[in-house]
């Protein structure tokens, strides 16, 4: 099976939306609808997010903010709520800064370009989050640590990334998608470089089981191929390809949320520093 590269797709997204606020609210809706691990990590982050935000103001480290979806769900539910958003990637960055740009000027947030390999923070955050970011960088553990000192004791970390069962899209690959600098991980993998790093594991969960695995592969891999393969004129296509397939994938996804998968393509730990 031959690779996807993400960022050229991702990059080509970022071209349209860039400069239209309405464009960019749209595309986070599909984001939180389509990509499955967004139905997981907002469903942590009500629970763990509204624990703190009851307490007064709190502090959140988004560690590879990318578009910045994450933020703006966490801006719109939690009042109290302070981020410091990084990021390896300038024009992500200023894109972002502009769509908060009123957010940056109430203090609610602030966007910092940044390598997590020699991140140091003087402040230290009640949480921490790192979704979809570990997979892309060879020395993990070591992003991992430097997360871990930003955290207050008894703060949160919320990471989500592939699995190794990823593998089985790989075929002869080591990765199915080009940027990865590895499969993905377990969770005897993960955990232990938590707890090496003073955070421990409260919950670590496979995502992209049976259900959100099917899905995935029809509302994301397929069309993701057909993107890398046809740039923008796949777009016509998938008019008529999604209103098909669409709601049997939102269904899919949701067995997912609640369903206790024994393996999966996806994982997430929430572990608490120690």
């Amino acid at each position: 099976m031959s690779k996807i590269d993400y960022d050229p797709v991702k990059n080509s997204f970022a071209g349209i939306i860039k400069g239209s606020n309405k464009l960019r609210r749209l595309f986070y809706f599909l984001l939180d609808m389509f990509f499955l691990r967004s139905w997981h990590m907002r469903r942590i982050l009500l629970e763990k997010g509204g624990e703190l935000d009851r307490q007064g103001t709190w502090s959140l480290l988004d560690a590879g903010s990318g578009f910045g979806q994450y933020d703006r769900f966490l801006l719109e539910k939690f009042e109290h709520i302070r981020i410091n958003s990084v990021d390896v990637k300038e024009d992500y960055l200023e894109d972002n800064r502009h769509f908060f740009r009123d957010e940056m000027n109430k203090g609610r947030i602030s966007f910092e370009k940044a390598d997590l390999l020699e991140y140091v923070s003087k402040d230290k955050f009640d949480a921490v989050i790192c979704i979809d970011v570990l997979e892309h960088i060879e020395e993990d553990e070591r992003v991992i640590k430097n997360l871990s000192n930003c955290l207050k004791r008894g703060g949160f970390f919320l990471m989500h990334s592939p699995s190794h069962y990823s593998e089985s899209d790989a075929g002869v690959e080591n990765s199915f998608v080009g940027e990865h600098a590895r499969t993905g991980y377990s969770k005897d993998d993960i955990e232990k470089k938590l707890i090496e790093a003073d955070l421990l594991p409260e919950k670590t969960h496979y995502t992209y089981g049976y259900w959100g695995r099917l899905s995935w592969i029809i509302s994301v891999k397929w069309p993701m191929i057909g993107f890398n393969k046809l740039k923008l004129f796949a777009i016509f296509p998938l008019l008529f390809y999604y209103p098909v397939v669409l709601p049997f994938c939102l269904l899919m996804n949701l067995a997912d949320v609640y369903t206790k998968n024994n393996k999966g393509n996806g994982i997430y730990s929430l572990a608490m520093k120690i």
